[in-house]
């Protein structure tokens, strides 16, 4: 998920805020199921950002869940697949 503006962290509007507070609500019971694997932001020096890693059986499956996702249209979102997942 690509914020906005640079600076979205730090200077986000009380809308923003709320919209944000919706998307952590929407995707908390994926976590607790364990469709979502990993989630929350990420402090890239270039600009932060949010990035997820999903289990799901085909691309449709995670387009519906990003367009339920309150913060689509905030958020612009960049997908991309994993080719192998190893586990230690």
């Amino acid at each position: 998920m690509i914020p906005p503006r640079v600076n979205f962290f730090q200077d986000e509007t009380e809308e923003e805020r709320k919209v944000m507070q919706h998307h952590v609500i929407y995707w908390a019971p994926l976590i607790k199921e364990g469709t979502v694997v990993v989630f929350g932001p990420v402090i890239d020096p270039k600009g932060p950002y949010g990035s997820a890693i999903v289990r799901v059986e085909n691309r449709k499956e995670l387009d519906e869940m990003i367009a339920n996702d309150p913060a689509n249209g905030l958020y612009v979102y960049e997908v991309n697949a994993m080719m192998a997942i190893t586990k230690f």
